[in-house]
């Protein structure tokens, strides 16, 4: 691939989508969604060609009251989407050790680069959360799980403002040397910019390889299209989205939707890199998630791919 005048050339190249409606999507969502239908959500993105898929969290069913079918959701996946690389989140060892009871294959753990935000989520610490991250992961690879680790609000916290690349990055490495295959760089309320998700990605190069770097974007101040640009000319190639645009984290205020799935799939493909994945198909994912949120969804470019499909009148 060569890079030039801000356009990139690339014919071969793939990225690699994880889409996180069913957890990340639905965690937050006042509207109650049974299993069946998450099942068949899955069943639709898989469909459509999403390689990846984060399906749901093994965290307390108190706190997050839509995560308490996991175990229900995951045994489902065999039947609705057979051979899908799916992946759940797995916050520390209790959570894990129900993860692999219930047959998980690959968690994620997730940690926030703040004392507050880390406090307000799981009521402890950095130091604290760190050490069970890392515990979590050793454990997990111990088990021969695939593993992710999350370091959440990268840019800013909603509680303590901007957040300095060199802590994101300690945090990084410190999940990395614990036994995480891939670090994902989160922009959890979607406060970035352009220019801050370059500075933090060129911060993390030199220690976290780029070939297991992910990022997480959110929309909230419609920047998460020209992020993740600025992700793809930086050479990242693995991607969290959500279908639609389903998302908000609960314990971050002001926290919008993710990135949509299929503006991320628009732009890989107007850019010369392929995804795999069909938006007709993303399309009839986003239309069955309206259905049981009983609300309008989807992201930028919806509209005029729906509307591009439809015969003109008359």
């Amino acid at each position: 691939m060569t890079q030039g005048q801000g356009v990139l050339q690339a014919t071969d190249e793939r990225i690699v989508v994880t889409d996180v409606s069913p957890r990340d999507g639905l965690q937050s969502q006042p509207v109650p969604v049974s299993t069946p239908a998450k099942l068949e959500l899955i069943r639709l993105l898989a469909a459509a060609g999403v390689p990846s898929i984060e399906a749901t969290s093994f965290v307390s069913p108190k706190a997050v009251p839509q995560m308490a079918d996991a175990a229900a959701v995951l045994a489902g996946l065999a039947q609705a989407a057979p051979g899908l690389r799916a992946s759940v989140l797995a916050p520390n060892l209790k959570g894990l050790d129900r993860a692999l009871a219930a047959g998980a294959r690959e968690v994620a753990v997730v940690l926030s680069a703040t004392e507050t935000m880390n406090r307000r989520n799981i009521n402890m610490g950095l130091a604290d959360a760190t050490a069970v991250s890392e515990e979590t992961l050793r454990a997990a690879r111990g088990h021969g799980l695939a593993t992710r680790a999350y370091v959440a609000v990268a840019v800013e916290c909603p509680f303590e403002g901007a957040v300095a690349p060199g802590v994101v990055v300690e945090l990084a490495e410190r999940m990395l040397a614990a036994g995480a295959d891939e670090i994902v760089l989160a922009d959890t309320i979607g406060a970035a910019s352009p220019g801050q998700v370059r500075a933090l990605l060129r911060a993390a190069a030199p220690s976290i390889p780029v070939a297991q770097t992910g990022v997480h974007l959110h929309d909230t101040r419609g920047f998460g299209v020209a992020n993740a640009w600025v992700a793809l000319e930086a050479g990242i190639r693995r991607f969290d989205a959500s279908a639609g645009g389903i998302g908000g984290c609960p314990f971050a205020p002001g926290a919008a939707g993710n990135l949509a799935t299929e503006d991320l799939v628009l732009l890989a493909q107007q850019s010369g890199l392929a995804t795999g994945i069909s938006l007709d198909g993303l399309a009839a994912a986003v239309a069955f998630a309206e259905q049981q949120l009983d609300r309008p969804l989807g992201g930028r470019s919806l509209g005029w791919w729906r509307r591009r499909a439809r015969p003109a009148p008359g």
